[in-house]
């Protein structure tokens, strides 16, 4: 009998065991089990995959401890920019937004793009005329404001410095909030949404919303979602490449998600990691850093929450 997979992450980067409380601990891991059983809940009830991401990705962002949705970082100019994408892997439809601000679920107005146009990517302006055509609500500034991410920003507030989430380092922290599924049907989803870069200039975008970069899921292969240093995750067109491996070398779900993550990504000089599933239910969740929120339910029914290197 066929069963279901669905795995979640909250971002990757140098989280060094020890170094957060107990308390801070336990609240994460509370997190991403919520948005897991959301996810798991629709899958049981044999619904698709790509509901069970997308409301496994608003569960984490309607948490202020991950970079998406309410708890985006602060940009250069103190605003919230967000970027969301998600991707059907039985028809190959996607959706995609950038620079979005006040939209409280990005990734539920990414699922719109592509069920209610013939698009697959807006941005910016045009992005939120969309939105407010469809009569979103736009939230107001306070509902996005964390005093930890607002502290990040100060410290970097008129320089030219910006940085990444889930770190001691100002260079090297990452954030993003992503699910994978694979569902009764065999069928395939991947959604992945972001804050992006604390103090980030220029409209600057990263992997999360590009499909094939940070987002890509195809039944043929596999549903990936990718957190870390977009820059370079764009570059290695690293979801698509993780896919090709699987279609074009035959390699195993684990065998392509270690040589794209361990491999290929560093050669680039990128780190981050990735959650990835195939149409058999076969779950890979692999990171390069010292961490990376995680969640996961294989198709044997094993539950697993982590947060560091086991």
């Amino acid at each position: 009998m066929r069963s279901y997979s669905i795995a979640i992450h909250g971002g990757a980067g140098t989280l060094v065991k020890g170094m957060m409380t107990p308390e801070k601990e336990a609240s994460y891991k509370s997190a991403l089990k919520k948005a897991l059983l959301i996810g798991q809940n629709i899958l049981e009830q044999k619904g698709t995959a790509l509901e069970a991401v997308q409301r496994s990705v608003m569960a984490l962002e309607d948490s202020p401890l991950f970079n998406a949705g309410k708890g985006s970082v602060f940009t250069a100019n103190g605003s919230h920019e967000m970027d969301a994408s998600i991707m059907d892997g039985q028809t190959l439809k996607a959706g995609a937004v950038s620079l979005v601000t006040g939209i409280k679920n990005p990734i539920a107005l990414a699922l719109d793009v592509m069920e209610r146009t013939d698009h697959v990517f807006l941005a910016g302006a045009g992005a939120m005329d969309f939105a407010k055509h469809l009569n979103y609500q736009i939230m107001e500034d306070s509902y996005f404001y964390d005093e930890l991410r607002h502290q990040q920003w100060i410290e970097l507030k008129d320089t030219a410095n910006f940085q990444l989430d889930h770190s001691q380092k100002k260079d090297n922290k990452f954030g993003t909030v992503g699910a994978v599924a694979c569902d009764l049907q065999g069928n395939l989803a991947a959604a992945t949404s972001t804050g992006g870069m604390t103090n980030k200039r220029f409209g600057r975008v990263g992997d999360s919303p590009m499909i094939g970069a940070g987002t890509f899921a195809n039944n043929a292969t596999c549903a990936v979602s990718c957190t870390g240093s977009g820059e370079y995750f764009i570059r290695g067109v690293v979801a698509y490449d993780l896919s090709c491996l699987i279609e074009y070398k035959g390699l195993s779900l684990e065998a392509a998600a270690m040589e794209v993550v361990h491999n290929r990504l560093p050669k680039l000089g990128g780190d981050g990691g990735l959650i990835a599933v195939d149409a058999l239910g076969n779950i890979a969740l692999p990171f390069n850093t010292e961490g990376m929120y995680r969640a996961s339910r294989n198709n044997m029914g094993k539950v697993e929450i982590l947060i560091y290197r086991n």
